[in-house]
């Protein structure tokens, strides 16, 4: 399991600025067993540790020296700057050993489908990433999915088919698709689609100019009718 170091955190309000200007992130801990501690901890740790854990694997957040306290966590939150994206905090979740949690859980394509090897097909990944429920303990970092076996264009992959740890439930039905492959797109109905597009378009600038060419005429209609 991996492990971060943390301080308590005396400074707030203005002294975050400081903190964040010398590298380190603030931070809190919470949970249903714990009282929330404010805490510190180093921003380049913590970025390598965030790279390695994301947001569904168990840390060991040691708080403290002396021994240090040792907290089984979450990184359930982080904040970033909508410019820099460098973190600007981040909270650690202590959940319960006994009470199920759920996270989002990232899909990671493995293989390369006969369909777009053989066939000239496009895979299409309808979906990404999946919520799950479970144990903390349990879930996983992310979970694969093999598209080797995508051989035809009827062929697919649901989310029945995904495998998971014993014990993490997928919050979606079985049978909604995670990944197939398209047949590939003929150049004939490429210009057929191209053509309509075009044909919409034209369409569309001539109701446009509709109104336009009604006004000029009322206002010609008015002047003569004022003369």
């Amino acid at each position: 399991m991996l492990s971060l170091k943390a301080k308590i955190r005396e400074k707030v309000g203005k002294g975050l600025k400081e903190l964040r200007k010398n590298k380190v992130l603030p931070a809190v801990l919470y949970g249903p067993e714990i009282k929330n501690l404010s805490l510190e901890v180093d921003e380049k740790e913590f970025e390598e540790v965030y790279g390695e854990a994301g947001e569904s694997s168990l840390i060991s957040l040691e708080v403290g020296e002396n021994p240090p306290k040792k907290w089984q966590v979450l990184i359930h939150q982080t904040a970033r700057d909508p410019l820099k994206g460098k973190f600007l905090h981040v909270d650690f979740y202590h959940p319960s050993s006994r009470k199920e949690v759920e996270a989002e859980i990232p899909l990671v394509f493995e293989g390369e489908p006969l369909a777009v090897k053989d066939l000239g097909g496009t895979l299409v990944k309808e979906i990404q990433v999946v919520e799950v429920k479970g144990l903390a303990q349990n879930l996983p970092r992310e979970i694969k999915v093999d598209v080797g076996g995508l051989k035809t264009f009827e062929d697919r992959i649901s989310i029945g088919d995904l495998k998971i740890p014993e014990g993490i439930k997928i919050l979606r039905e079985s049978d909604e698709m995670v990944a197939n492959v398209a047949p590939p797109v003929e150049e004939e109905e490429e210009e057929v689609v191209a053509e309509e597009a075009e044909k919409e378009k034209e369409e569309k600038a001539e109701e446009e100019e509709k109104p336009a060419e009604e006004g000029k005429r009322e206002e010609i209609k008015k002047e003569k009718t004022e003369k």
